[in-house]
């Protein structure tokens, strides 16, 4: 059981390398300098560890992700009141599932912002490419366990596919 301190956006980042730490779950990088909060981003051989360590076996079928599939993990720490880019992916799909907290997620298939749902701890989402997408953070900090799907095995997905139609924070 994860246990996150949510004083401040170093406890919950802390609170989350300690609880990886515990279980010997190898880290690729940590970036906590978003001004949304942050992520920390896994190795691909250790997607499918990853998958059972934070989905449940009856939210997902194995044609979700595909043996010897192209997937890139990541925990996104998403701190309150804080909304991420409305955004959509030419290269990747995702699943996200929200493994602390809560969130609000809001998706579309134009580029008009529209339906919004609340994802609570257990909750999960699949998002097609294409799919515009944003997360925003309620009352406290949410950690979402996110898997891209590339769907271009040949140009997998980096953070240069992040196609922003508005960002509070001024990004392109």
């Amino acid at each position: 059981m994860m246990y996150i301190n949510t004083s401040s956006k170093q406890d919950v980042f802390d609170s989350v390398e300690e609880y990886l730490k515990s279980i010997d779950f190898p880290i690729r990088s940590i970036d906590n300098t978003r001004p949304w909060g942050g992520f920390f981003t896994f190795y691909e051989e250790a997607a499918p560890r990853f998958i059972s360590q934070f989905y449940d076996k009856s939210q997902v079928k194995p044609e979700d992700f595909p043996e010897g599939a192209a997937l890139s993990p990541k925990l996104l720490i998403v701190a309150p009141d804080q909304r991420l880019s409305w955004q959509y992916h030419f290269r990747r799909a995702e699943v996200w599932k929200c493994i602390f907290g809560n969130v609000t997620v809001r998706t579309s298939d134009t580029d008009e912002e529209k339906d919004s749902r609340i994802l609570q701890t257990g909750d999960m989402i699949k998002l097609a490419q294409g799919e515009r997408h944003r997360i925003i953070g309620n009352d406290n900090f949410g950690i979402i366990a996110e898997i891209w799907q590339h769907t271009d095995p040949n140009n997998p997905s980096n953070e240069d596919d992040i196609v922003r139609l508005q960002d509070d924070f001024g990004r392109k």
